[in-house]
């Protein structure tokens, strides 16, 4: 199969197949999380690698779904989170916050093997994930903010359009399946807003501050039509080609930036967003506003910003969102 304890195996090492009635229930499963939940591409893989993992596992053992034990849902859970270091390659350990996602997905799974019929065991009933803790998010402070976005400081489509995107990611608190995501029609700039789409395609509008809405205005003018050319595309940011950026187009991109400006070893996927949230909450918005902005179901996932440092806070950020307001470049 695909992958092993979450690390693909070499081409030298055989995994045991996934049992042909397994993998039918995996795939009911992840359609119904798909068609009926509406879960992102990306949520929908992480339950299909988890899933696949432990049908491995079970292959291993002779067993089907429904006949698997507490005992056997716990010990795949210890293979992982133990790993394997004499295997070839040695598989890592895995950490707190992986064990509990693999946790998820089998209580889901188990869940939606009941709800149809498959089985009435459920194996997961017990189960209790590690604790992950409350790892702080990377965040930057403003002046690392400002060295990264107005070191893009071009004329060039390539140039605007980064720039843009930077302005984007930290002006508005979007994850980088929204910023991707975001088509022609989603920008208001009358009422400066955006339309972002977050996880199970939920629709928020999300403010847009001052110097984001500049920096789109000018890649819109003299950026987008020169990429885009005579083709038709609807995606608000493209490639050199014209066409809507990739998941990977858009990492790239900002992991060439962070590097330009010396962060690179600060910067993650959603630093700008985890920064957007922190300096936020640092200027005395209140966090339920947050929360909307961020697009989280719950407000405790957004409390998770409010654990910094006050010393370190006080001490980086003096506003709400000191780019809403700066000056016209």
């Amino acid at each position: 199969m695909s992958e092993k304890w979450g690390v693909a195996p070499a081409a030298s090492v055989s995994t045991p197949p996934v049992d042909s009635r397994f993998e039918s229930h995996l795939l009911d499963f992840i359609a119904y999380l798909e068609f009926e939940r509406g879960l992102s591409v990306n949520t929908l893989q992480a339950y299909r690698t988890d899933l696949l993992q432990f049908g491995e596992f079970l292959a291993s053992r002779n067993l089907e779904a429904q006949d698997a034990t507490a005992s056997d849902v716990g010990d795949f859970l210890s293979k992982v989170a133990l790993g394997d270091p004499a295997a070839d390659p040695p598989v890592p350990a895995a950490s707190p916050a992986t064990v509990s996602r693999k946790t998820a997905s089998l209580r889901a799974f188990y869940k939606h093997l009941r709800r149809e019929g498959v089985t009435g065991n459920d194996p997961t009933a017990k189960l209790k994930p590690p604790s992950k803790g409350k790892a702080l998010p990377k965040v930057l402070g403003r002046a690392e903010v400002t060295r990264l976005i107005e070191g893009v400081n071009g004329a060039d489509p390539v140039s605007l359009r980064d720039r843009a995107i930077l302005e984007v990611m930290y002006g508005c608190g979007l994850r980088a399946s929204e910023v991707i995501g975001l088509e022609m029609g989603d920008l208001d700039f009358e009422a400066g807003t955006l339309r972002a789409y977050g996880k199970g395609r939920k629709e928020r509008l999300v403010p847009l501050g001052k110097q984001a809405r500049l920096a789109t205005e000018r890649y819109l003018r003299s950026g987008r039509p020169e990429l885009v050319g005579d083709r038709v595309e609807k995606h608000l940011f493209v490639n050199y080609r014209g066409a809507g950026l990739t998941r990977q187009g858009l990492y790239r991109i900002v992991g060439r930036h962070a590097r330009e400006a010396g962060l690179e070893d600060r910067m993650s996927p959603h630093t700008l967003r985890h920064s957007f949230a922190t300096h936020l909450l640092a200027g005395g918005a209140q966090l339920r506003s947050v929360q909307e902005m961020l697009g989280h179901a719950d407000v405790s996932t957004t409390e998770l910003y409010t654990h910094l440092s006050g010393t370190k806070i006080r001490e980086v950020y003096f506003d709400s969102h000191p780019r809403a307001r700066q000056r016209d470049r």
